[in-house]
């Protein structure tokens, strides 16, 4: 079948991990402006205080865009540009708010379709310091921050994203607190951050469907988690949707269904309260048809699976297989599994009926520039075609939207600092060039071609 003539093709990036401008014209601080500041937070002591520098210079980069043909550009809103301190009560910063009108003015000139994360990580230092994702308030701040962004740029975006990947701002930042703001709580409190995020995500639902200038768009981009059927029988089928969706486990935070459900189907996944006992929060009625907004695609960060199979006594279940030694893997050490990108698209589709995009996909690698001045990462071409086959094969049974590689370029990569080059552009930290990877010439053939080059 074959991806569809609307299919849109894509990049990523975040706006902590581009944009630097840290302090620029009354930007307020976030939580990992701070955090990375701290000695031994980031790896080699790095931070995003300039990073890639697309503050500066996204002129530039919607141009190498535009070179490659991309269809879209997903990028997200740094809220302390926008809100120094996160409140809209304290006021707006004009010149942060104007810096995405720009960009997103740049982007459909040049005839790049802007998609918009409302939230990537990057929450207000002076929010976090009223509590944060615990305070009951936080999803009227974060429904407040999205009226600023639909007031302002609803004329011209058209596709949004309210969250990134809740798991990994919850656990890691909350839990285990490898990423900003660093904490580990216990359960209890967990539970209330996962109560407050759903609630902002529905609450952000319903102002940009009441506030919106055009008709729009909405999704959301969490974790999606997959794991690949050792066969295709109906046994390792369901031992699949099992691993994916079940609640079996304490860790159930990291779980698809935690999340999906109750935002897509309008329900909690049965095992939830029991297995969260007493730190089950005291969700209502009201709390739950809040949460359960009407969505138009379901967005897939997915880079990695495991294969599982059905458990051998029968009960229901499932056994990971082990990796077969020299097992292929990224630099940052994630196994290539381009299966993920045919069985993804088709378990989420079966529970929940939305159409797919992929709004997250990509490899960090050894990249550096060659005496002949140029990038190659024949490694990443490869990725691209074994993921890119999957998912075009994912075509013939599931409605495909797009896919939404990661990332456009090298960036500050979270607590690794600036060792993962996710990039199809590679960028030099010290002069602030770009350089197109031999990457991102064969996904603009790709592009060109709508797939059909695979």
């Amino acid at each position: 079948m074959g991806f569809s003539k609307d299919f849109v093709w894509g990049c990523a990036t975040a706006s902590y991990q581009v944009e630097g401008g840290y302090l620029d014209d009354g930007k307020g601080l976030n939580v990992w402006d701070i955090c990375s500041h701290v000695p031994g937070f980031v790896r080699d002591g790095n931070n995003g205080d300039v990073t890639c520098d697309q503050y500066h210079k996204f002129k530039e980069d919607v141009k190498l865009m535009k070179e490659i043909g991309l269809k879209s550009y997903r990028f997200s809103v740094n809220w302390a540009r926008v809100l120094p301190t996160g409140d809209v009560k304290d006021g707006i910063n004009e010149a942060g708010l104007q810096y995405y009108s720009d960009l997103v003015d740049e982007l459909l000139a040049n005839g790049i379709e802007p998609y918009l994360t409302v939230f990537h990580w990057d929450y207000p230092n002076e929010l976090f310091k009223r509590g944060g994702w615990l305070n009951p308030e936080s999803p009227k701040w974060f429904e407040n921050y999205t009226k600023v962004l639909v007031d302002r740029l609803s004329d011209r975006v058209t596709h949004w994203m309210t969250l990134n990947e809740p798991q990994c701002f919850v656990n890691l930042g909350h839990d285990t607190g490898v990423h900003a703001p660093g904490l580990k709580l216990p359960m209890v409190y967990l539970m209330e951050i996962y109560r407050n995020v759903l609630l902002a995500h529905g609450h952000a639902c319903m102002t940009i469907r009441k506030y919106t200038k055009k008709p729009c768009e909405i999704g959301f981009a969490p974790v999606a988690g997959v794991d690949i059927p050792y066969t295709d029988s109906k046994e390792d089928i369901e031992a699949a949707k099992f691993s994916m969706f079940a609640i079996d486990s304490h860790d159930m935070l990291w779980k698809n269904s935690i999340w999906m459900d109750p935002i897509v189907l309008g329900k909690f996944p049965e095992g939830a309260k029991e297995y969260a006992g007493e730190c089950w929060p005291n969700f209502t009625d009201e709390d739950l048809k809040i949460i359960h907004q009407p969505l138009d695609f379901f967005g897939m960060n997915s880079y990695q699976g495991n294969t599982v199979k059905h458990r051998e006594d029968g009960k229901p279940g499932f056994e990971v297989l082990k990796r077969e030694d020299g097992y292929d893997h990224t630099a940052i050490r994630w196994p290539i599994t381009p299966k993920i990108l045919y069985w993804g698209p088709v378990l989420f589709y079966e529970r929940y009926k939305l159409p797919i995009l992929v709004t997250e996909n990509g490899m960090s690698n050894y990249d550096l520039v060659s005496e002949d001045g140029c990038v190659h990462d024949p490694q990443r071409i490869e990725f691209l075609k074994r993921y890119l086959r999957e998912f075009k094969k994912a075509s013939d049974v599931v409605p495909l939207k797009g896919y939404t590689q990661w990332s456009f370029m090298d960036n500050f990569e979270w607590a690794e600092g600036y060792n993962e080059r996710f990039g199809i552009v590679y960028t030099d930290y010290v002069t602030g060039k770009r350089i197109l990877k031999d990457s991102a010439k064969f996904y603009a053939e790709v592009i060109k071609t709508n797939g059909e080059n695979l």
